[in-house]
């Protein structure tokens, strides 16, 4: 048993915010993410989405696919056309050997919008629930045929975002539908990571570690901000410099036999934050954290 470490693109270049890091190229970012020590990344939008293109690009930086972002509109639209909609992106990881989505439902999604407070997050109604479970057990039995698993992400501005959202949306699909943890989303939220491993063990099949800077999330919420302006303002930041003690979480996923990718993913504004700077930070932690928990590294 053992994890590898990946990286997100948003430390270099903002999926929210494009114009965050938006004149970094993309070969900057893997070069760069390799020599900080990660074997892998996910996608961001300056990657390609044709397999026969990206993976030349991964394969000479000695990189893998760890998975990507796909949004989710399925309070809006049937199974069915989720699927049509989904497969070019389930072809792009397959075929590049990733096994994991991170699957998030973003109708009403508040999130990259900077004037929106957080505090405007969307909630579902019972009638939103019961359209939500069944379409995204379908999708996910659909993506698990074809050696994909949803890994579900709870998200901060979207409707699935508290611990007690994570708890129903838990409780009412099929394993199929796995869970994304993501350790600064939850803390943001009101949660506990060691608490969420622990309660969903069985159903974790991909790790987020983005730390958060306790005071800068006080002052977002006190302030009522927005979540774009959380991260302009520092909120986010990589495993072991914000406040959110990685080593019992590590120690419960080794517990519970966890294999896949922990994944920094730690939105800062590029210009104040160096990339390669905290790349190599969150990288060195990560792999200090594991060697305290006991758990291997797959380099």
């Amino acid at each position: 048993m053992s994890v590898k470490l990946g990286i997100n693109p948003l430390t270099w270049t903002n999926d929210d915010m494009p114009s965050l890091g938006g004149d970094t190229p993309l070969e900057v970012c893997l070069s760069e993410g390799r020599q900080a020590g990660f074997s892998g990344f996910e996608l961001g939008h300056k990657f390609p989405r044709d397999p026969e293109v990206l993976g030349p690009i991964l394969d000479k930086q000695g990189l893998s696919l760890v998975s990507g972002w796909y949004s989710s509109e399925l309070l809006t639209r049937s199974a069915e056309e989720e699927i049509e909609a989904l497969k070019p992106h389930l072809h792009l990881l397959k075929s590049l050997g990733a096994t994991a989505m991170v699957f998030c439902e973003v109708t009403h999604c508040i999130h990259g919008q900077r004037e929106t407070p957080l505090s405007h997050s969307p909630r579902m109604s019972e009638e939103g629930w019961k359209t939500l479970i069944p379409r995204l057990n379908q999708v996910a039995d659909y993506c698990l045929e074809q050696g994909v698993q949803i890994a579900y992400h709870h998200h901060l501005g979207t409707v699935i975002e508290t611990p007690a959202e994570i708890e129903r949306l838990m409780a009412e699909t099929k394993p199929s539908v796995g869970l994304l943890l993501d350790s600064g989303h939850l803390v943001g939220a009101g949660g506990d990571p060691v608490a969420a491993q622990q309660q969903y063990a069985d159903r974790i099949v991909h790790v987020h570690c983005k730390d958060i800077r306790r005071e800068v999330l006080e002052d977002v919420r006190n302030r009522d901000l927005s979540f774009l302006d959380g991260v302009l303002n520092g909120m986010f930041t990589v495993p072991g410099d914000g406040y959110i003690d990685y080593v019992p979480l590590f120690k419960g996923l080794r517990e519970s036999g966890y294999e896949g990718w922990m994944v920094v993913e730690a939105e800062q504004d590029p210009a104040v934050a160096h990339p390669l700077t905290y790349a190599r930070l969150g990288h060195d932690n990560l792999q200090r954290f594991c060697a305290e928990a006991g758990l291997p590294i797959t380099e």
